[in-house]
């Protein structure tokens, strides 16, 4: 017996702690950073809109119909609050979609960060991002945007929605991409 091409278990160890290592010292570079886009709430705006104009119709129309029954002026302050609120409510979705909530993508990771006054930052290996995929509504498709659902083994995110993210097709393509190229860099195979 030739024992030239045998390798011993304790230099199998050896070679698998070599390249453990070499897997680690790899630079992390960021590959996309992002968070809510403004376009996505234009739908919502729209809406607020219409309300908006609807109830200004209903407040002209309503003291026609029900007469002497209500003063007019608690009619139109109650109108008004309605639609303040409504459109205090909207930016205030707004304000913490687009400051609140920041994504970034690494060769190695995708991070998440969410809050305002407190923030959570959360991390995704991305070895343990399993499926990819986006959703897009009609007004989405014509604006460029729409949400990315992330599947995967992590016990703290295992679905992860990010919503309002602009050019969604590239970005969901980016992070499937970054996930693949890891997994086929640490040599874990897919199944299906």
């Amino acid at each position: 017996m030739s024992e030239k091409n045998e390798v011993s278990p304790s230099q199998r160890v050896a070679n698998v702690a070599i390249n453990e290592s070499q897997l680690h010292t790899e630079a992390e570079e960021k590959l996309w950073e992002g968070g809510y886009s403004p376009k996505a709430m234009i739908g919502t705006w729209l809406i607020c809109a219409l309300a908006s104009l609807l109830m200004i119709a209903a407040l002209i129309f309503l003291p026609g119909v029900l007469g002497d029954k209500i003063d007019n002026k608690i009619l139109w302050s109650v109108g008004i609050g309605i639609i303040l609120a409504g459109w205090g409510v909207a930016a205030a979705m707004y304000a913490y979609r687009r400051i609140g909530v920041r994504y970034e993508l690494t060769n190695q990771r995708f991070i998440h960060r969410h809050g305002i006054l407190v923030r959570t930052t959360d991390r995704i290996e991305l070895i343990d991002i399993d499926d990819v995929a986006f959703t897009q509504g009609i007004v989405d498709r014509v604006l460029s945007v729409g949400a990315i659902r992330l599947t995967s083994s992590d016990r703290s995110h295992p679905h992860l929605q990010l919503i309002g993210i602009d050019d969604v097709g590239r970005v969901s393509g980016m992070i499937d991409d970054a996930r693949r190229k890891e997994r086929r860099k640490r040599s874990v195979h897919m199944t299906s």
